[in-house]
């Protein structure tokens, strides 16, 4: 599996939701709402969710294993920097 694009759709100038984000997978498959917080630690991504009858939130979608997960959060946060960097006019290192 491979992701083959990545949109940034839409970046929140306060609060700690910095970005959602939608992800292609071989060109076949689109998970969207995919989120990129500010946490204590740094920046971070929500897997799209929803909210259970007994107040809850549970993923919609999720990798397996953290092997998948640290690989997509990783390209998706290099994606959100690149494109962060881009609309304040900061050099892309």
């Amino acid at each position: 599996m491979q992701i083959t694009d990545i949109r940034v759709r839409k970046i929140a100038a306060g609060g700690k939701m910095k970005a959602v984000v939608s992800i292609t997978l071989d060109d076949d498959f689109v998970v969207h709402d995919i989120k990129v917080i500010e946490g204590d630690k740094g920046l971070f991504i929500a897997m799209p969710s929803k909210k259970t009858a007994d107040g809850e939130y549970r993923d919609i979608a999720h990798p397996i294993n953290s092997v998948t997960r640290d690989r997509i959060q990783r390209m998706i946060l290099d994606k959100y920097e690149t494109v962060a960097a881009e609309e304040t006019g900061e050099e892309v290192p």
